[in-house]
């Protein structure tokens, strides 16, 4: 059951990007057709939008009680990133075509070829994004049931009696934050309350999860394609000098062409990417350090404690997969020319060898994601972002004390 329903998410024109393309479909960042859908789903982004809002004017009304504007704090802000993820999405969606047009064309052409080499590497990496893709959607929907029930899960649990009936007078629990015109702790208007927040909890996960799984992808295309390329360049030659030099020349050229595609359009993606990335990496080290002084905090549940630890490893995950797919694209891409030096260059005729040494130089180009222009997306980024985030929980539990 569970096979047949993903493989109905492939695509055969999207050989890399079926699945994510439907989830981004889905959920309404990917709009090819304009039309009364699309109509509703911008309104479904603006509301969204305008709930974030009313999440920091309930921040504003909280900022004295620190434990709860922490709370606040760290689901709001990653609210904040799911709707900016959504904003520029839609906004840029000429762009992201750009991108899905080019991946898939390239994958389509290199597919009807039926290269042996080139169809197994294309496998390799559209498997492992497959396999990235779903782990990564499992862990966002726990991540999200685990929002919306713990704090019902942490009020049932008080065994205190007294406990529980102090709880009922200062209100039922809520799943965030957020402020409304209305009583949202008794009745109709707790239960309109809760819907909402709920509705606002899927909308979220589904974003998130869908926009980081096809950056991933992406990432995972490039990391394939110059792993292509590599294996390309060392294949380029042979020792035998029965073939024309015209026609190594027409494989430089080639490579040459694949090598500025890739450039090309890792430019375009990092110019979608990098200014969210940058919001988000500094985000995430304040969502980190809040998460972390909540689950410190004396007087914390259990049930809140397992709340808060599924939220950070969450937050956590989302930063590092990210880094990690970035310092894996650029480590590939300083290795191309390794493939260029391990064919038979030596072999050939003066000509063939200067064209060669260009190709060399060319495909030596480090091609590497950025979080806006101060850094770059990599594993020492994210061991910094977690340096700085335990420097501002130290920091914050000094002035506690």
């Amino acid at each position: 059951m569970g096979n047949k329903i993903l493989k109905n998410l492939e695509d055969k024109d999207h050989p890399s990007l079926g699945p994510t393309l439907y989830g981004l479909k889905l959920w309404g960042m990917w709009q090819p057709k304009r039309g009364f859908i699309s109509f509703i789903y911008n309104l479904v982004h603006i509301s969204a939008i305008i709930f974030v809002f009313s999440q920091y004017v309930e921040l504003w009304i909280i900022r004295s009680d620190l434990e709860a504007a922490l709370r606040n704090l760290s689901i709001t802000m990653l609210s904040s990133v799911c709707v900016v993820k959504a904003g520029t999405f839609v906004l840029w969606q000429k762009h992201w075509k750009y991108i899905f047009d080019y991946v898939s064309s390239l994958e389509n052409n290199e597919i009807n070829k039926n290269e042996t080499v080139t169809c197994k590497t294309i496998k390799e990496y559209i498997a492992y994004s497959r396999k990235v893709t779903y782990v990564y959607w499992c862990l966002v929907t726990a991540t999200v049931f685990g929002v919306i029930i713990a704090p019902v899960a942490s009020f049932i649990s008080s065994t205190n009696g007294e406990q529980m009936n102090n709880n009922c007078s200062k209100g039922y629990p809520e799943i965030m934050s957020s402020w409304v015109p209305f009583d949202k702790t008794r009745g109709i208007g707790y239960l309109a309350m809760i819907l909402e927040q709920t509705l606002i909890c899927f909308y979220g996960g589904g974003i998130v999860a869908n926009y980081d799984s096809n950056a991933v992808v992406l990432m995972s295309f490039f990391f394939g394609q110059l792993k292509l390329l590599k294996l390309n360049c060392e294949r380029a030659f042979e020792e035998s000098s029965g073939v024309d030099s015209h026609e190594y020349i027409n494989e430089i050229r080639k490579c040459h062409e694949h090598h500025s595609n890739l450039v090309k359009y890792s430019k375009i993606l990092n110019s979608l990417l990098s200014p969210v990335m940058f919001l988000y990496v500094i985000i995430c080290s304040l969502m980190i350090c809040a998460s972390a002084v909540q689950l410190t905090t004396s007087g914390t549940s259990s049930m809140q404690q397992i709340r808060i630890t599924e939220y950070l490893l969450a937050l956590i995950a989302q930063l590092f997969i990210y880094c990690w797919h970035s310092n894996e694209v650029s480590l590939m891409s300083l290795s191309v020319d390794e493939g260029v030096y391990a064919s038979a260059w030596w072999c050939q005729n003066t000509r063939v060898k200067r064209n060669v040494l260009l190709l060399m130089g060319k495909v030596r180009r480090n091609i590497i994601f950025t979080a806006g222009p101060f850094t770059s997306l990599s594993v020492p980024t994210f061991i910094a972002v977690l340096k700085g985030s335990y420097s501002y929980y130290t920091l914050l539990s000094k002035k506690e004390n």
